[in-house]
């Protein structure tokens, strides 16, 4: 897979994506990001990328000329299989359904917002997904884009030394994963399930399951809700 980021900080990128699962997955050779500065495709000397917005709204609008110009930097490269997304905090909320969904595709390109947001033209030039990590505002769309990228790349066959790992995750399979522990078996009268160190691999599975579902009803009622709705059949 290739991840392409149109910003204006592109400085913001190296430290994470060199770092931990991010990085091994580009080490070996199952992604590969690209960075690529806005203002680099600005016509104007001073490398404008932005300008304030017609109607008398306050804030700052990322105009749509410069974006065009990146984005058609790399329409020709673009795969069949590709998806371009705005990071936009008005977007579809991002889930793990739409992590799947993005981690089958050869080629993902994020624009990620600034300002009040983008020239909303630009979505009628390309075919653009606009999603949100949640209902609050940040000043930009890098962060974003990397979280997204992380549940996307952990995904991708080959990246995870284990997929059960990822597959055992929180929201997967649209439960809450179970609670987890490690050595020792016992601190400070603390003791871990007894199921767990049992060695029966089918109680165990039952226990998981169970304290799953009991997980996701007491903290996220909404998740429970719809589980037992679209698995009731």
């Amino acid at each position: 897979m290739r991840v392409n980021y149109l910003t204006i900080f592109p400085e913001i990128f190296p430290g994470v994506l060199e770092t931990s699962i991010l990085g091994k997955a580009n080490e070996k050779g199952l992604v590969e990001y690209n960075l690529i500065d806005i203002r680099d495709y600005a016509k104007d000397k001073h490398r404008m990328v932005d300008d304030k917005a017609f109607g008398g709204e306050a804030g700052m609008v990322l105009m749509i000329e410069p974006l065009d110009n990146a984005l058609n930097s790399i329409a020709g490269e673009n795969r069949k299989n590709s998806a371009i997304i705005l990071t936009d905090a008005a977007g579809t909320p991002f889930n793990q359904r739409i992590a799947g969904e993005l981690a089958e595709k050869e080629e993902l390109t994020f624009i990620c917002g600034r300002y009040k947001g983008v020239d909303e033209r630009i979505k009628g030039l390309y075919n653009i997904k606009p999603l949100s990590i949640g209902d609050y505002v940040i000043n930009g769309g890098e962060l974003p884009a990397l979280v997204m990228t992380e549940a996307v790349v952990r995904l991708i066959p080959g990246v995870l030394g284990n997929i059960e790992s990822a597959e055992e995750d929180s929201h997967f399979n649209g439960l809450l994963s179970s609670p987890v522990y490690t050595r020792p078996a016992e601190y400070k009268n603390l003791k871990v399930p007894e199921v767990l160190l049992s060695g029966n691999h089918a109680r165990i599975y039952e226990w998981r399951y169970k304290t799953s579902l009991e997980r996701t009803e007491r903290i996220r009622p909404d998740l429970y809700h719809r589980y037992k709705v679209e698995n009731s059949c």
